[in-house]
């Protein structure tokens, strides 16, 4: 089965809406302007890439990455790499033509179809409301976690309100910069 890792920038108060500047939030581009660029504090990101085998994302942030992403030096090892997309109303005319081999996913349990299916890790990048159903689903195994020193308030949230069983999760590293800014990679228990 491959692992399902969901990667994200994070307020401490859960907000992961629009953190590289996207439009049409208030705190956009919160991850550069309100805190100190610390390098080493972001070596996951470029480690992320060159470990992960397949990218998957919801529609949203796709619209907004793929016009960007291709041609952006510091993501080349996601432009050669499959991409799925979980959506009910993209179609392939949508998709772009220079950002490699994608595939739509119509639903959850084609994404858990595509865990069972042979390679290495699938990493999820932004992605609100996808990362929301693949958690209360069950599908995430991993969370690599850049955690802000910043509250937010309102924007969407990387986990959602739903009733449900505690989920544990496991510590597998952790380091904290003098940014304040702190790394967690937690591992699902199951």
């Amino acid at each position: 089965m491959r692992t399902l890792i969901s990667t994200a920038f994070i307020s401490l108060d859960g907000v992961v809406e629009a953190p590289g500047g996207e439009p049409g939030y208030r705190n956009s581009g919160w991850t550069f302007k309100d805190v100190e660029f610390i390098p080493e504090a972001f070596e996951i990101k470029g480690r992320e890439q060159k470990e992960a085998t397949a990218m998957l994302l919801g529609r949203t942030s796709y619209e907004a990455f793929s016009p960007v992403w291709p041609d952006m030096a510091e993501f080349a090892d996601y432009k050669v790499m499959p991409k799925y997309v979980v959506s009910t109303t993209l179609t392939e005319d949508d998709l772009v033509t220079n950002w490699g081999e994608t595939t739509i996913l119509r639903s959850l349990d084609e994404v858990a179809a595509l865990k069972e299916t042979e390679g290495g890790p699938i990493i999820v990048h932004g992605s609100a409301t996808l990362n929301q159903g693949l958690s209360d689903a069950g599908l995430i195994d991993r969370y690599h976690l850049l955690v802000f020193p910043l509250l937010l308030g309102a924007g969407k949230r990387l986990f959602s309100t739903t009733d449900k069983d505690t989920q544990k999760l496991r510590l597998v590293e952790h380091e904290v910069y003098a940014n304040g800014l702190q790394k967690n990679v937690f591992d699902v228990v199951r």
